[in-house]
């Protein structure tokens, strides 16, 4: 595989409705953050914040501001460092509302266009499963920037960095994440206009909240998507070793089906709890999804591909299609690979039917079996001459099945208080 720099770091340690599209133009770009340049930012930082007038501004800080709320990025408010900078833990004096500061290292991989980027994406894009940025600092030569704190870190701590005293994510968790992620993803490539290509997506960009609710962090490699006829967006090739697309690292031409390539990626992590790329293991198992293809090819034992640390608790039906859906994501053939819609549709399906919602299940250890008794369930999707279209659309139908059955269950209960 190519070459693909690192910009995470690593410790050491809601339902689909009508949504407006947010336009992205560069009249509402320079608006949102006061200026085209760097230039024009670090002239806003030196005094301190007002009240913004629209919810989407980002607060603009002066350096004093934001050492005062780290303890003047203190040992003990370090959270996170990587090829960037560092992140720090910090309280504003102002509001009192605990955030998580970035510094940027001025020697580091992220530079001052990444920093721009990031500023702009997040000044504009707003969903519960997007990290909300509350503001940054650009006096002198620092630049840091100021996002919601979000209380249990990132989803690489929890699958690769688990403290003595955690306990490993549970199923359901999982497939919550896996879900709200891809949630954040759609709303990138199909709400934002122009389309966003989020280009970094891995474990350490998510990051959970108090309730292992989702959002995607760091916004500073993204691409806006093609315009017009144009099928793709060529650029230099950058992201993340393990979970970059192989079409992407071979020619630099960047889809929204390469976002989907690392999604399938992360999505393995939930399940086998490996790591995207691991170089203490042996050479043919170093990349996960290396590893894991074969095995799903050629239909394995569950118990193969499942994370230990889930000692079997989970549903048998459930991990198969999560499994399934992963299948998908990483075929090499970027055109056969699903929208993120399709995804959403299906993981919404699986965390509707959570593992022990109706009685603990069955302990899996046994080999899938080649048919299914559930009624969604028309074809077998991981069979060795694997059918794009049919496989999709039993996606699809796992997802509008339940959705249809919910507006059905809605309309009752209106009819019968209206009765």
């Amino acid at each position: 595989m190519g070459y693909c720099p690192c910009f995470g770091w690593t410790k050491g340690k809601e339902e689909h409705g009508r949504k407006c599209k947010t336009q992205l133009s560069s009249e509402t770009v320079v608006g949102s953050v006061g200026s085209k340049s760097i230039a024009g930012l670090r002239s806003e930082s030196s005094a301190a914040p007002d009240e913004p007038n629209d919810a989407n501004r980002a607060h603009t800080f002066n350096y004093q501001q934001l050492a005062k709320a780290t303890k003047n990025f203190s040992k003990e408010s370090l959270i996170g460092q990587g090829g960037f900078g560092a992140v720090y833990k910090g309280k504003l004096k102002s509001t009192g509302q605990v955030v998580a500061v970035k510094q940027l290292d001025k020697t580091g991989l992220q530079g001052e266009k990444e920093f721009l980027v990031e500023v702009l994406m997040l000044s504009l894009l707003r969903h519960h499963n997007l990290v909300n940025l509350i503001g940054y600092c650009t006096e002198g030569d620092q630049r840091l920037l100021v996002y919601e704190y979000m209380q249990q870190g990132s989803l690489e701590d929890h699958l690769h960095y688990l403290m003595p005293d955690q306990k490993p994510l549970d199923w359901n968790t999982r497939m919550k994440i896996a879900a709200g992620a891809a949630k954040g993803l759609e709303y990138l490539h199909t709400e934002a206009n122009p389309p966003v290509i989020y280009r970094d997506l891995k474990s350490s960009n998510i990051l959970l909240d108090k309730g292992f609710n989702p959002k995607l962090s760091d916004f500073g490699l993204a691409k806006f998507g093609p315009s017009g006829d144009k099928s793709h967006v060529s650029t230099k090739i950058m992201g993340t070793h393990g979970y970059c697309a192989p079409e992407y690292l071979i020619s630099g031409k960047l889809t929204m089906k390469s976002d989907i390539f690392s999604f399938g990626v992360v999505l393995l992590e939930l399940i086998t709890g490996r790591k995207a790329l691991d170089d203490r293991r042996a050479r043919e198992e170093r990349f996960l999804v290396d590893w894991a293809r074969p095995m799903l090819r050629d239909g394995m034992k569950i118990s193969n591909l499942a994370d230990p640390l889930l000692r079997g608790h989970f549903s048998k039906s459930s991990m198969k299609k999560a499994l399934e859906v992963a299948f998908l994501c990483i075929q090499e053939n970027a055109n056969r690979r699903p929208s993120i819609t399709d995804i959403v549709l299906a993981l919404d399906y699986l965390t509707s039917h959570p593992y022990g919602a109706h009685g603990a299940a069955k302990r899996v250890s046994e080999k899938v079996p080649e048919n299914n008794d559930s009624p969604k369930e028309t074809t077998r999707m991981l069979d060795r001459d694997f059918n794009r279209e049919r496989a999709v659309a039993e996606a699809k139908m796992w997802g509008e099945s339940w959705r249809d059955k919910r507006l059905r269950s809605a309309e009752n209960a209106s009819d019968a208080s209206n009765g």
